[in-house]
């Protein structure tokens, strides 16, 4: 018989069950039974690691949003081209619904009110983030001719987070990944600054 995993393991295989239970089902969608049921340990074994739900659930968005926050950092530091970063921020989103996943801070924010107010806070703090960033992106992107510069920068970050985060809903609706991938790319399209040939037609 191998060695029981060491806490910090076994926390993080309760993690992994629980994000994917979040992002398939809701938080109110599973218990601590389920969780427990799928690593084949008992409630107690759960309670050990994370006192409540709540503790839980803190925990899945604080690593959601590190994990999140180091892809964002990848793609700056892959590209300085606004539009490239714009489609590698989609493409984050593409790639959990190809996983029949959600995104978990969207799933949350569905539940908000029934949510303890720590983890409401920090849903409020992942979007706050992936809106400061994307602001600050259309911000390079304008400066540089990239990107449309009409707007608000900050009110067009609110208007991208929001359009893929419900594009994935429909998606996920039809069971068909393809749905966000258009919506994506006409988001995108719309956000593009006119190329010399754009504006020649004019």
């Amino acid at each position: 018989m191998s060695d029981p995993p060491e806490p910090s393991d076994t926390a993080s295989k309760v993690l992994d069950v629980a994000e994917r239970l979040v992002q398939g089902r809701g938080f109110n969608g599973f218990s601590y039974a389920d969780a427990a049921a799928e690593l084949g340990i008992t409630k107690a074994a759960l309670h050990y690691h994370f006192a409540g739900k709540a503790e839980l659930g803190e925990a899945l968005i604080t690593r959601y949003a590190e994990r999140f926050a180091r892809a964002l950092d990848a793609i700056d530091a892959r590209t300085d081209d606004a539009m490239d970063k714009l489609r590698a921020y989609a493409a984050l989103y593409g790639d959990v619904l190809r996983n029949e996943r959600m995104c978990l801070c969207g799933m949350l924010a569905a539940e908000y009110q029934t949510l303890p107010a720590p983890m409401q806070g920090a849903v409020v703090r992942f979007f706050d983030d992936n809106e400061a960033w994307l602001a600050g992106v259309l911000e390079d992107g304008r400066r540089a001719g990239a990107v449309r510069s009409d707007g608000d920068a900050r009110d067009a970050a609110r208007m991208i987070v929001g359009a893929l985060e419900g594009a994935m809903l429909v998606s996920r609706l039809h069971a068909d990944p393809a749905r966000f991938s258009e919506a994506a790319d006409r988001l995108l399209a719309s956000l593009a600054a006119p190329g010399p040939a754009d504006v020649g037609e004019r």
